[in-house]
This record gives C-alpha cells, structure tokens and sequence, in this order.
C-alpha cells in the first residue's frame, strides 16, 4: 500500500504547506505542493530522474530535510574567503575554472551518488561533478564567476548531504601517491611473473627432442617481452636507489638486488639474441614480485602502525566561531585566531586552539591527544586544548595559543624531533647492514670466480642465489620496525617519546626518582588556612601574596588566583628556585616562601632565630622586610594512581625515590602514604643534580619525572627525563618523553614497553644475523635456486617485520588488584 500526502501537506515529507508556498511539484497531469525549497530540490531530482514511481510505491513518508541544515547556508560563507580556499580549491585547465574535492557525509548507496551529481550538474557555473562512492568524496569543477562555494556546499546540505573540504597534506598526498605507484609495480610484476613462468615450464619439463627450436626461440622472446617491464617499471625503485648508493658511498639493500635483477636480465637477454647461454627470465620476474611484495606488506604495516601519530596533524577543525565585541557572531578560518580571541565552541564541534573556559560547562573527548578514552569535564577556569572534541554543551573560550603556537603543532613537532635522530642500537643495525653490503660484493665475486673453475655454465644462477639470498633487507628493517611499532604503542597510551635515544635508555632504567608537587600530587593546590601574624588582615595578606604570584607558573601560584586584587601591583619581582619569590609592594620588599628564606636579610643568610610553622604540613611564609607577616597552609591531593604506580615500578625491581624542595614533613607524610623509603626534602635545584650525579657514577640508570622550572636542571641531567602533561614549557623542552595523560602510570607502561621494544629489535638482529650467515654457504654451494632465494629473503623481511608488530598487542594478566597495570607480553 502506498502512501499520499494530503494536499495541505508537502507531496514529498508530509510537513504543513506554509501560505502561499510557491513550491511544487508535477506528477501524472498533477501539481502537488511542497513545503520548501529542501523538498522540491529533492522531489525534482527524483521526478526527473525518471524515478517517479518511487511516489506511488512508498509505504512511508520521508524526514524533512532538517531545517537547522538549511539555516546552516548562512555558514558556508566562511569557505569563500580566498586564504582558505588556496589550501583545498585549485585551478582547473586555463579557463578561468577552479576544482576541489568535498568530503560528503551521509552516502549510503549508488542512488545518493546519482542524486548528488544530478542535482550538482543542473546547477549554472558547475563543468564537472564525480562522486567517489568508495570513499565518500566528491570531486567538483566549477566557474567562480558563476558560482560560489558557499552556494554549492548550500545546496549539498539542502539534499541532505553535509560537506566538507577534503585536503590531505603534501605529505600524506606524496604517501598515497607512492602508494598507488607500489601497487601498480606489484601488480606488473606479478602478471609477468606468471606469464613467464607459463613458457618456462614446458622448457623445464621437456625431454631431449620433444620440442623443437622454433618453440625454444618463440618461448624465449615471449619471455624476454614480458620481462621487459618488470625490470624497467616494476624493479624501477631498486636501480634509482642502487645509483642513490653509489653516488652516495653508502651501499645499502638495494645494490645487489639491483645487481642480481640487471645481470640476470642482460645475460638472459644477450642468450635471447645470440643464442649462447642460460636464460634467467623467470627468476628475474619472481625475485622483483617476492621482493616488492614483501616491501608493500612491511610498508602497509608501518604505516598503519603509524597512522595515529600522523592523524594528529589533521586534529584541528578548519574553521572556527569568533565572538566579536558586539556579541554577534563570525566564522573564520581557524588559522586567522589569535591570543586573546574569545571563541564559541558548539556540541559536536572541535576545540580549534588551545584556551581558558571563560563561560559553560562540558565533556570533552581527549583521547586522539591523550589515548584517554574516557570524556573529560571541563568548567570556567580549566584549559582546554585545540583538537579535542566538545560533547555535550556550548563553551566560550579565551584563545592562549593558536595555530602553530597550539600544544597540538607542538606535539606533532616533538614527535618530528624524535624520528630526526636514532637510537645507538639503530645506528649499528644501519651500519652493520653497509659493512655487510660491501662484503657480500666480495664474497660474490669470489664465489663467481670459484664457480668458473667449477662448472661454468652454473656460475649465473649460483651468483644470483648468493645476491639474493643474502640481501640484507631482514638487517635493514630489524630496528625501524620495532621503534616504529614502539612509538606507535607509546603514542596510543599518552607517552610522547621526543628523542630518539629514550626507548633504549628506558629499557636500562635502574632508578625512578620522583619530583612531589604536580608530579606525585595533582599539582592544584589549594589555600586551607591564612594565619596572619600582627595586625595585617587575613584578606590583606592573600591579595598580597596573590600579586607576588602574579606572574609565576609554579602549581603553588594558582592557589592564589583567587585573591587577586587589580589595585595591588608587586614590581621587581624576582623569583628564588626551590626557596620562594619576592618583590617591591608599595615601597616594602616583601617576601613569600620557606621559612628561613622569608625571614632571611639575604638569600644565602638565615635569621638566628629560625621560626616553626604552625603545624605539620606545607606552609608558606610572607614576610615585610624580614618580619614575619601571615602563614599560609597549603594542600595538594595525591593522584589516584601514584599508589599503584610507585607499587607497580617496585615489582619490576626498580628501586623509587622522592627528591622534592618541599618541608621534611610534607614529604615524609607522602612518602609514607606511598610506601616510598627512599626520600629527600628541602633539595635545592643544585642538590637534586648533585644525588643525580652520585646515582650515575655509582653506576645507576636514571629515570626523572618533572613538571616545574625548578627540576630543568635535573631534568636535562637524567638518564632520561620525563615531563608531566601539565609541565611548564622549558620543562618539556628538556625532557626526553612527555605525557600526554595526567595518569602516573603511563610510566610504568612506557618503561615496560620499552623493554619489549629493545627485546625485539635484539630478536630482529640475531634472527637477520643468523639468516644471513646461514642462507650465504648454501647458496655459495648451489643448493639454493634462484626462486628460492627470493622467497627466502622476501620471507625474512616479513618475519622481522611481523615480529615488531607484536608490541602492538597488549595482552590481559591476571591482577592482584583491580587497579593493577597491565603488563605488556610480547
């Protein structure tokens, strides 16, 4: 039974025609009306089609297209502005035309791909429109003079399809290029192979007399015909690279693959036309298809290893809602935000900078930046970073950095720096592989020359096994694949490796030394209690320590934030690291920190008579030209997993310490709550680097993990450092690894991976090692044919490479609590 709209309804949804609607639609001598210019778009489309039937056989009535859709044509407007258009429209022919390629939402099926070109093409100023069904993305030609973007990407939305710019970047474009240009060579290559492998078989089982000469010549040059290619096209990236090598001096891989590939093709060649010799063609074609599909599997793996890493680069929404100062509303180009922008994010849209909440309250999901999986609440006052995801409620936000000053940009620029450089255990692999090129040439020709005196006729064949089977492509891979798999896993849990060398010194560490505020504890402190001393008020005295702390990033400087008073400035500030700060406040030095600093005439000079706080616990005093004036409590939660971290590092043998600047009360409290027995307070920057120094030459490894300026010093002395996620930035400069989670026990999990990650490439160089030493007097004797070489090798490239890919599994152990670590097992 079908279903018709009454005629005050729309034909097409159902919905009330508004008066005098001036939209309709001609059905079987019929005129039905249409509620808006949505439907009629859609109702045209269909009819003209020739898919009329579709009114006179639906059992049910369409959604209308959602009226938020089409107010949201207003918005489009944005992607007209020239700056933004350079990134994604480009030229198309010399006509004046311009191109770009749209990604589409909401494609279900080969119909949605009609409709969408259908109605595109009717559209004046459009050339050409192509919907990619595979890929939901749609490549359009039109005439700006004619028609704008705004209008196109208008009428997407008023079909019911969403629209968006689709650009991959130059890198990722020259990726998918090589990509296709792999696959091309593959598939060449494997065509030829069994071509070729078609004439080669009769040759090969024939008997003496039963084929005759005119056959061996035919099948000879049908082989050397369809050889041709494989070698000029498909074998193409081993010759350029071989020429690379040479011109270079460094002889890697592809040198001898390059010299099996071109010998055996100009020996076979040379038989074809003079008729002297053994042909090779179809060994030629085999060892090319083994060899680059082994490289195509190997790269295809890295690469989606890979893949969240890069994806980070794309994170940040390509436009964004400025609140001007009228409050009226603009869209922009997220790139044209600068500091101090007051920016609008909506439910479901991106955060497109780094910021303050200054209005709402929400959930965010931060997991492509933290591997956090669980949403986030944020209010006014928190910060937030560009390239999370805004769940639940409207947020206004005062933009801190923007554009390549975002923490994103400097992630992905972190994550630059780590890849620039190799660790010492890569450096060997890369230049073990070199030496083993350069002798694999001499034993080659030394082989050759034996198999002369030998048997001539198998000279060939016996120095094409010998190239092959030994390449030292298993070598070349053993470390980049496992850093690769190591840096991916690391990235998915919120570790951030920014130096090469970090992994390898992780996987050695002997010690964990701990900072205490913002490290072990939340760093958020809070003001408890104001014990003025004299007759400065408990009022006064906050203010007065709230604009000391003006200008500070300590955790300890955010518990006076909320009495700041704009008629209070503090001039000449100069901060103490470890002891405290002070500053000039209406003619008076006035000072804020430890004890014997406050009361101290001099930094280095304490007062005789050293004054007690009030009560255990950590204290801050100020101080008005050496008298005291207000104590301050302060109180700075534990994070919830520091237990189970300090817990989970000692089960694996790893001796923990607390090294902190603060009061021996406050950090014997905590040591004590963590099960710490190794601990130190009061420690000056100077003395955190001179126990790090003592650790080290008494032969230990050392891991440090840090948030503030005051541990930069040791946190560039360390083994290895580690930054905290909300580390200051000249913190995170010095550190080797950063995290991204404010969880404690991505520490654990990144010392536990990078074990694994140095056990495999310790595998991978043993097992490429033996391989090759094995597979070389084999093949020098002549018991490995030339097909089997290259199966052998092609297989010990993938069983490296699948061997690396095992640190991306994490395994489930049973645990003795609920919130016990995961181990890695691999």
């Amino acid at each position: 039974m079908s279903i018709t709209a009454p005629d005050s309804t729309c034909y097409h949804c159902g919905n009330p025609v508004p008066a005098s609607a001036p939209w309709t639609i001609t059905l079987d001598e019929h005129t039905h009306p249409l509620c808006c210019p949505g439907c009629e778009a859609v109702a045209h489309a269909i009819v003209d089609g020739g898919l009329e039937s579709y009114y006179r056989y639906r059992t049910e009535l369409p959604e209308r297209p959602d009226e938020r859709q089409a107010a949201k044509a207003d918005t489009w407007t944005v992607f007209d502005d020239p700056g933004l258009q350079a990134q994604f429209v480009h030229p198309d022919g010399d006509d004046g035309n311009v191109k770009a390629t749209l990604a589409i939402e909401g494609i279900t099926c080969a119909a949605c791909a009609w409709l969408i070109e259908h109605r595109l093409n009717a559209l004046p100023g459009i050339t050409s429109s192509a919907v990619n069904l595979t890929h939901h993305r749609l490549r359009v030609s039109w005439d700006p003079q004619q028609l704008k973007l705004s209008q196109l990407l208008a009428e997407l939305t008023a079909i019911g399809y969403d629209a968006q710019p689709y650009e991959p970047d130059l890198a990722q474009a020259r990726l998918q290029h090589e990509e296709r240009m792999n696959v091309r060579r593959l598939i060449i290559a494997a065509v030829g192979m069994m071509q070729v492998m078609m004439f080669s078989i009769p040759i090969y089982v024939s008997g003496p007399g039963e084929m005759s000469d005119d056959f061996y010549a035919l099948f000879h040059w049908l082989s050397f015909a369809l050889a041709t290619p494989v070698v000029f096209f498909s074998a193409q990236p081993f010759f350029r690279n071989a020429l690379r090598d040479l011109r270079t001096g460094v002889l890697g891989m592809d040198v001898p693959v390059s010299l099996a590939i071109g010998g055996a093709y100009l020996a076979s060649s040379y038989t074809v036309l003079f008729g002297v010799g053994e042909v090779y063609f179809d060994s030629v074609a085999m060892f090319t298809f083994f060899l680059l599909f082994g490289r195509y599997v190997e790269g295809r793996a890295r690469r989606r290893n890979g893949h969240s890493g890069n994806a980070l680069s794309g994170v940040l929404p390509i436009s964004a809602t400025r609140l001007e100062s009228d409050g009226s509303e603009r869209i922009l180009p997220a790139s044209e935000l600068a500091t101090g922008d007051r920016v609008l994010i909506k439910p479901g849209h991106g955060v497109p900078a780094d910021g303050v909440i200054e209005e709402g309250e929400s959930s965010l999901d931060e997991s492509m930046l933290t591997g956090e999986y669980l949403p986030v609440t944020r209010r006014v006052g928190d910060s937030i970073t560009g390239g999370s995801q805004n769940m639940e409620n409207p947020l206004v936000i005062r933009v801190t950095h923007a554009g390549r000053d975002a923490r994103v940009a400097g992630i992905v620029d972190l994550t630059d720096r780590a890849f620039a450089s190799r660790p010492r255990l890569a450096q060997m692999a890369a230049r073990m592989a070199h030496l083993f090129v350069l002798r694999l040439l001499l034993v080659t020709a030394c082989v050759a020359a034996v198999w002369w005196f030998i048997d001539p006729s198998r000279m060939l064949w016996v120095l094409l096994s010998v190239l092959v089977v030994t390449c030292p492509c298993a070598l070349a891979l053993a470390t980049p694949a496992a850093l690769t798999a190591g840096h991916g896993q690391l990235r998915k849990r919120g570790v951030l490796i920014t130096r090469a060398d970090a992994i390898e010194s992780l996987s050695n560490v002997t010690r964990v030394i701990f900072d205490k505020t913002g490290t072990l504890t939340r760093g958020e402190m809070h003001l408890t209690q104001t014990q003025p001393l004299g007759e400065l008020s408990a009022q006064r005295a906050q203010a007065i320590a709230a604009a000391l702390e003006a200008h500070s990033e300590h955790p300890i400087a955010r518990a006076f934030r909320p009495f700041r008073d704009a008629t209070l400035q503090a001039r000449d500030i100069h901060s103490h690291t470890g002891q405290g700060l002070e500053g000039t406040l209406n003619g008076a030095r006035w000072r804020l920190g430890k004890p014997e600093f406050a009361m101290g005439n001099a930094l280095d000079s304490a007062a005789d008579e050293p004054i007690a706080a009030p009560a255990k616990g950590q204290w801050l005093l100020l101080s008005e030209n050496g008298a005291p004036r207000a104590w301050f409590g302060l109180h700075d939660g534990v994070r919830d997993d520091a237990a189970d971290t300090i817990a989970a590092l000692q089960a694996k043998g790893l001796t923990v310490e607390l090294l902190s600047g603060d009061t021996a009360d406050a950090v014997e409290t905590l040591a004590n709550q963590l099960n710490i027995t190794i601990w130190h307070a009061g420690t000056s920057p100077e003395g955190k680097l001179a126990r790090l120094r003592e650790l080290q030459a008494a032969g230990e490894t050392v891991v440090m993990i840090g948030d503030g300026i005051n541990d930069v010093p040791v946190l560039a002395g360390a083994d290895v450092a580690i930054a905290m996620n909300g580390a200051t930035d000249l913190a995170r400069t010095r550190a080797d690894a950063v995290l991204l989670s404010p969880r404690l026990m991505r520490v654990y999990e990144a010392i536990e991976i990078s074990r694994a990650t140095r056990r495999i490439m310790r595998q991978n160089m043993t097992w490429s090692v033996c391989y090759n030493f094995s597979a070389l007097p084999l093949a020098a004797m002549g018991w490995v044919p030339p097909w089997l070489a290259a199966i052998g090798m092609s297989l010990s490239s993938l069983v490296v490479v699948g061997n690396a890919l095992r640190l991306s599994r994490w395994r489930d152990q049973p645990a003795t609590s609920p919130s016990a670590p995961r181990p890695v097992t691999v």
